[in-house]
Formats: structure tokens, C-alpha cells, sequence
């Protein structure tokens, strides 16, 4: 069996001033809150999103990557 290969960057983009940070995700919890360095705000996953980088990232959580883009993390 061949395990998948997990990315653990991602992009952050801000919703609200458009700045944009690349970060490194944790693997065994989700990440709920994020300050935006741009514009300090506190942004939240979208509803029906595990986390903030499954919302705003160019590359969803490791969980939920793990599990092929399907699913739940939490």
C-alpha cells in the first residue's frame, strides 16, 4: 500500500485585505482562529470547513488531505 504525500504549507489568503502568508500546518489538530498579519483580523473556517486552512488555504488541512479531500478532520 502506498502512503500519500502530505503538503504541510500552505497559503493563507485574507478575505478581508487580500494579504497573504504562507504557513505551516499542524498535523494532529486543526487550526479554529488565525490573525491575519496584514490586517489583524481574526478569521474563522467557513461553515462546513474543518479549519481556518481548509477555508482560506491554497492547500487543505493534512487530515483532511489524508482522508483524499473527503470528510471531516474533527
Amino acid at each position: 500500500m502506498r502512503e500519500a504525500s502530505v503538503i504541510l504549507s500552505s497559503t493563507i489568503t485574507c478575505p478581508i485585505c487580500r494579504f497573504q502568508a504562507t504557513e505551516t500546518m499542524p498535523t494532529d489538530a486543526c487550526q479554529y482562529f488565525y490573525e491575519c498579519k496584514g490586517c489583524g483580523a481574526i478569521l474563522r473556517p467557513k461553515v462546513g470547513d474543518c479549519c481556518v486552512f481548509c477555508s482560506y488555504g491554497t492547500v487543505p488541512c493534512p487530515p483532511i488531505q489524508a482522508q483524499g479531500g473527503r470528510g471531516s478532520c474533527c
